[in-house]
């Protein structure tokens, strides 16, 4: 991996980004990149995608929110952090989903977040370990039918 960069979604790289695939024991834990896309242009500027690349090949995919209503009985519980992450098959175990969740936290430190939120499938197949290896919590919540965990950014020198 030589230095990883974000790029958003433009004309030119929309196909690409729409064909991205990860392996395929791991196509049932996420949503192809096309979905998320359509959720991102549904929820405006809540929603952050980006492309991850290396050097001028894209190697990932990933879509952070901001202040998100997080329950819709408590419209004040507003939350950020890693909505989706996809990196290509071939490219995975090489540091970009780690790439990735930086990211997300860096751009919610500069927005004046002090934690941040992912959601993952429960089970042995899905990425708990990943998560919990940059520092991510287990916060006894569910969004989904999918584990909700935290991370304390000002804790954090993971992510």
């Amino acid at each position: 991996m030589s230095s990883p960069r974000l790029e958003k979604i433009n004309p030119a790289n929309i196909d690409a980004a729409c064909e991205l695939k990860v392996r395929p024991d791991q196509e049932h834990l996420i949503e192809p990149v096309a979905r998320s896309l359509a959720e991102a242009y549904a929820w405006g500027e809540i929603a952050w995608p980006r492309l991850v690349y290396d050097g001028a090949e894209m190697v990932g995919f990933l879509m952070g929110f901001f202040h998100i209503p997080w329950r819709e009985d408590t419209p004040t519980d507003l939350r950020s952090g890693l909505w989706r992450l996809n990196i290509a098959a071939e490219r995975q175990g090489r540091g970009y989903g780690r790439f990735a969740v930086r990211s997300v936290a860096e751009e919610a430190r500069r927005r004046g977040e002090t934690r941040i939120y992912t959601t993952w499938e429960p089970g042995g197949d899905g990425p708990e370990e990943f998560y919990l290896r940059l520092g991510f919590r287990v916060n006894g919540e569910r969004s989904g039918g999918e584990t909700v965990g935290e991370l304390d950014l000002a804790a954090s020198t993971e992510a």
